[in-house]
């Protein structure tokens, strides 16, 4: 029942709304946090770029659906990168250049953003066109900062 109720638990903090500030117990809670939220994010990610590339067919409710849980945990993330949550896959030059990282953070945002409005459209074009810019801020985030 316990694992039940933290389980419940995760989810709903992994499903919560960006404007909840998480806390953490210890800084592996916050490294797997943010791991799980990235990948997620980059699961759903991937499966509107796949459509996008020709990978899998399109189909734009699941699309529009995966754009937007995208544009959704994007936000979450950022919290778990406070101080003395050094670590996982993340480089120190997060903690050491916080205003460049900061800034790529939202940039990631911004473009995830749009192709979530894109994708919301139904519009293959759109989200064609919508992909390559956050495809790449997402680059760039991982280029400067992830290890």
């Amino acid at each position: 029942m316990i694992r039940s109720l933290l389980a419940a638990a995760a989810l709903a903090l992994l499903a919560g709304s960006a404007l909840a500030q998480p806390t953490f117990a210890t800084p592996q809670d916050a490294i797997k946090y943010r791991q799980a939220t990235l990948k997620e994010m980059q699961q759903n990610f991937k499966r509107v770029a796949d459509m996008a590339g020709g990978r899998a067919e399109f189909d734009a409710k699941t699309a529009e659906a995966s754009a937007a849980r995208a544009a959704e945990l994007i936000k979450l993330p950022w919290a778990a990168f406070g101080p003395g949550t050094e670590g996982g896959k993340a480089s120190p030059a997060i903690w050491k250049e916080q205003d460049k990282f900061k800034a790529a953070a939202a940039k990631a945002e911004a473009e995830v953003g749009k192709l979530a409005v894109a994708a919301k459209t139904g519009s293959l074009d759109a989200i064609k066109a919508a992909i390559g810019p956050a495809g790449a801020s997402c680059k760039a985030c991982h280029d400067a900062f992830r290890e």
